[in-house]
């Protein structure tokens, strides 16, 4: 993979991570548009760990949120009272739903990395999952702030968060709609959907190290991975910015739509190079 090949990708990566309409389905499939040859595990390697870069962003933007839950939680270790304080509960919570995903994860990587290798899978989950962003829009109650955040809607965010796991289905877009399933208003179930990014993005990026490291000629891949993940981190920034707002005014329509339009032209282009 080429430097600018990688800063596009990060690119990529920075303006869909965030935004509902699947960064990993954008990584797969804009190079098979593109007509680029990448080795099918560096790209799902390089995939995973562009995703630091993401992850640099929301780090950064959410420090203070993150380093106060860090702390509270410290303190309530120390003093065998765990959940004494808002944000040491709301740690918790974002530990709590990040156990899904990270089983799921684990128990069937294999299954779910085979589904990288299929655009036209990934471009029909990403249409299909338009319906998951009309139907939270439709029937979220969005009556609820983020200090209102239980156990059962951690498990119920998380579990929304392991179908991301199938890629096109986006883990914002899947955390997000499951918050607005579960009374959270929009921007209260982006905060949650960004702060639990923070633990399965890391863990994830953690497992793909060990992917690269088994590559012939991995340090090949370090300097495209680098400058993808820097260009991630500035886009994704702004991208989190940017929704936040977004989500206080309107809802998830227009990403749905998206959706729709994207999966519907690249199952075609599929079939036409298939005839």
């Amino acid at each position: 993979m080429t430097i600018l090949q990688a800063l596009i990708l990060g690119l990529v990566q920075g303006l869909t991570e965030f935004i509902p309409v699947s960064s990993t389905a954008h990584l797969i499939l804009f190079p098979w548009v593109a007509g680029w040859t990448i080795d099918k595990d560096a790209a799902f390697a390089f995939n995973v760990l562009l995703q630091w870069g993401t992850l640099a962003a929301v780090v950064a933007y959410f420090r203070r949120d993150l380093a106060r839950i860090a702390m509270a939680m410290g303190r309530g270790i120390r003093a065998r009272r765990r959940g004494a304080e808002p944000e040491a509960r709301l740690g918790w919570l974002l530990v709590l739903g990040t156990i899904p995903a990270a089983a799921f994860g684990f128990a069937f990587k294999g299954f779910f990395e085979e589904l990288h290798e299929s655009p036209v899978i990934v471009a029909g989950i990403m249409a299909g999952t338009a319906a998951l962003l009309f139907a939270s829009d439709a029937l979220g109650t969005r009556r609820r702030e983020l200090d209102a955040v239980g156990a059962k809607d951690a498990l119920l965010v998380g579990c929304s968060q392991a179908l991301a796991l199938l890629p096109g289905v986006s883990r914002s877009a899947a955390t997000i709609c499951g918050g607005l399933l579960s009374g959270l208003d929009r921007p209260a179930a982006a905060r949650f959907s960004f702060l639990l990014s923070v633990p399965i993005l890391a863990g994830a990026g953690i497992v793909a190290i060990d992917d690269l490291l088994s590559l012939p000629g991995y340090r090949s891949h370090l300097a495209p991975l680098l400058a993808g993940a820097l260009a991630a981190a500035v886009v994704g920034y702004a991208c989190i910015h940017w929704l936040l707002g977004y989500l206080g005014r309107h809802g998830m329509g227009i990403f749905a739509w998206y959706r729709i339009a994207a999966g519907l032209a690249l199952v075609a282009l599929a079939w036409r190079r298939s005839a």
